[in-house]
């Protein structure tokens, strides 16, 4: 039997990040509620068949590659502090 996609994406960030998924994240795990085992970062991660923030990011990336340089896209709400940062994990 195959491995469920968001099991296998849980499976593939908690490698990038140099952990392990957790097999009961949610409610299930009395250790954390995050999808990874990380000591340090909680990681939620989702899987869309699309999500705006990306093709947002796909555009600045056509923008980028003439440039020759690597996409960044920040997203701030208004009125509200800080920002968060949109890099491919490829561009790492």
């Amino acid at each position: 039997m195959s491995d469920k996609a968001w099991k296998a994406l849980e499976r593939r960030v908690a490698r990038f990040f140099g952990t392990e998924r957790n097999a009961l994240s949610g409610g299930n795990s009395k250790l954390t509620r995050s999808d990874s085992l990380h000591p340090k970062l909680f990681i939620e991660c989702k899987q869309r068949k699309r999500f705006a923030a990306v093709r947002l990011w796909n555009d600045t990336k056509r923008l980028a590659d003439r440039e020759r340089k690597t996409p960044v896209v920040c997203l701030s709400e208004k009125g509200r502090p800080g920002f968060w940062i949109l890099v491919h994990s490829d561009d790492l």
